[in-house]
């Protein structure tokens, strides 16, 4: 689990195959640990000072947007949630569910507009002050329309992220609330039961 509280920016040294190679800067990883990377739990397989390898599946190449980055490009870390941690963000799993386009990234004063199209199907998980993964980034949805987020992001995450490397068209990875997804889930599997009518009036 994480939090979405990103606590570094890494650098991509080489992408070949499905090995990813990153300059994390992190000093006391151990090998099996798990790290979000742009919002993906990956599996830490070697460590060489401050250099860490992980092994991306066809599901996690297909999934996201791994699949596309190349040296010197920048990627959000953020090491496993522990127990005793403050959850400051919100819950995240790792599991993007989808990539979508920047529509918008612009500065309105010393904040930033942020706007992700929605893909299609996945209308129904995000709400007006509901909170959303971004490139593994916890960030809160200001407005949703039928076909996209509008999201305000502060200074600091700006700066402490690879937000400040995005520009308009940029893929980025997206994960919807688990809380949403679970209530979606089960409302679904009732639907057709002996609760139809109901379902049919909140769906």
């Amino acid at each position: 689990m994480f939090t979405g509280l990103v606590e570094r920016v890494g650098r991509v040294e080489v992408l070949k195959g499905g090995r990813l190679v990153l300059d994390a800067g992190f000093e006391d990883v151990v090998l099996g640990e798990s790290i979000a990377v742009n919002g993906v739990c990956l599996t830490v397989v070697k460590i060489d000072r401050n250099i860490l390898e992980f092994d991306l599946s066809e599901e996690t190449l297909s999934r996201s947007n791994l699949r596309s980055l190349k040296r010197g490009d920048y990627v959000n870390l953020e090491r496993a949630l522990r127990l005793s941690d403050r959850l400051g963000g919100h819950i995240l799993q790792g599991h993007v569910d989808f990539t979508s386009p920047i529509v918008k990234l612009q500065r309105i004063g010393e904040h930033w507009s942020l706007i992700i199209e929605i893909k299609p199907g996945y209308e129904t998980y995000f709400v007006e002050k509901g909170s959303v993964g971004i490139d593994g980034i916890s960030l809160t949805i200001n407005k949703v329309d039928r076909q996209y987020i509008h999201i305000n992001v502060i200074p600091h995450t700006y700066q402490n992220t690879n937000l400040r490397f995005r520009k308009l068209g940029d893929m980025v990875n997206v994960e919807v609330d688990i809380i949403g997804k679970y209530v979606m889930n089960y409302l679904q599997r009732l639907k057709g039961g002996n609760l139809q009518n109901l379902l049919d009036n909140l769906l």
